[in-house]
This record gives C-alpha cells, sequence and structure tokens, in this order.
C-alpha cells in the first residue's frame, strides 16, 4: 500500500494504516457474496454507538466467534453459545449486540429463501445498481438516504434488529451499492460500478 501522502484518499481513512487498508481495498467495493452481506450486518450492529475502528481492531476476533460469518451456523447459537461470546474479549460483549446477531441470522436466512439470496433482496433497494454520491467535501457527507430509509423500514418489519437508517446506509456504504468516496478520492472511480 502507498503512502498517505502519496494518494488521496478520504479524510477518515488516514486516521490509521488498518483504516487506509480497509479504505483502500474494501471500502465501496460492490459485494455480490452473502456471506460478506451477513458480516457486515453483524459489525456495523456491533458498531452502533462505537466507531469503526473499534469494530475493524475485532474483525477477526467477530470471524472466529460468529463462525466466519456463516448465517446458518450462528441461527443455531444455543443460550449457552451466547454467553459464552460475552466472555469473548475478541468482540464487542453487549447482550442486546450478540443477541440481535443471531436472531438476524435467522431472518438473514428468511430473506435468502424468499428472494434466492440476501444480494438480490438488499440490491433491490439500489435499483439493482450503486448510487454514485459526488462529495467534494465532509460537509456533503450523510448518514441516511432515502433508499437506507427504505431498506432499514422493511428489514425492521422482517424483525431485523439494530438495523436503522444510519447502521444500513453504512452497510450500504461497505458493500458499495453506495459510492461515498469523495470524488478526489483515488478509490472514487476504481469503485465505480
Amino acid at each position: 500500500m502507498k503512502k498517505s501522502k502519496e494518494l488521496k484518499r478520504c479524510h477518515w481513512a488516514n486516521s490509521s494504516e488498518m483504516m487506509a487498508e480497509y479504505h483502500d481495498s474494501e471500502w465501496g467495493v460492490p459485494v455480490r457474496n452473502d456471506r460478506k452481506h451477513f458480516e457486515f450486518l453483524i459489525l456495523e450492529g456491533a458498531q452502533a454507538g462505537l466507531s469503526w475502528a473499534t469494530i475493524l481492531k475485532r474483525r477477526k476476533g467477530y470471524a472466529k466467534a460468529f463462525a466466519n460469518f456463516d448465517p446458518k451456523k450462528v441461527s443455531k447459537f444455543t443460550k449457552v453459545k451466547i454467553n459464552s461470546l460475552l466472555k469473548d474479549p475478541g468482540i464487542i460483549r453487549n447482550r442486546l449486540k450478540i443477541e440481535s446477531a443471531v436472531h438476524n441470522a435467522k431472518l438473514f436466512l428468511d430473506v435468502q429463501k424468499e428472494f434466492g439470496s440476501f444480494d438480490a433482496y438488499a440490491w433491490q433497494f439500489v435499483g439493482g445498481k450503486q448510487v454514485r454520491n459526488k462529495n467534494r467535501d465532509l460537509g456533503d457527507f450523510r448518514a441516511t438516504s432515502v433508499q437506507s430509509d427504505a431498506f432499514s423500514k422493511d428489514l425492521k418489519k422482517r424483525g431485523f434488529k439494530f438495523v436503522g437508517s444510519t447502521v444500513i446506509y453504512a452497510h450500504m456504504q461497505a458493500v458499495g451499492m453506495v459510492n461515498d468516496h469523495l470524488i478526489s478520492c483515488f478509490r472514487y472511480k476504481q469503485c465505480s460500478f
């Protein structure tokens, strides 16, 4: 990876090497993989009220704790397993967030059955095409959108938890449904699909 000063990045990516790596390799790249969608639903839900850096530091811990983000396995977690996760220092030990991940795994599987894939379900909220915002500076960024409002509302109607519009907008950014790179960022064109 090139040093921060050599490339023009989104402002937040320059806060650490870890954030720059995530920005440069993943953030905003369109995802068409259900397991990745499930991973980001867990991670974004865990982030609620916390910084993304806090969650990113624990990403390997989350992968280990949540069966490498396999929704079928997570959906079968028992109360005993949930209680063991509350002692796991590799994740955020918040009972509501852990229980919601297990609860959401069951609903994720229902969505897969109904739509053929969670991916097909998710991308319908942007008409199957990436939303490309043209952010020029920090003041242009938003926390929600009409699409994240609709996606969040539908998830809540299905019973999902920790899926408010802000959480879902962050999910949409992470999985490339929305390209929110600054237009001056070297990744803006690379992530435009």
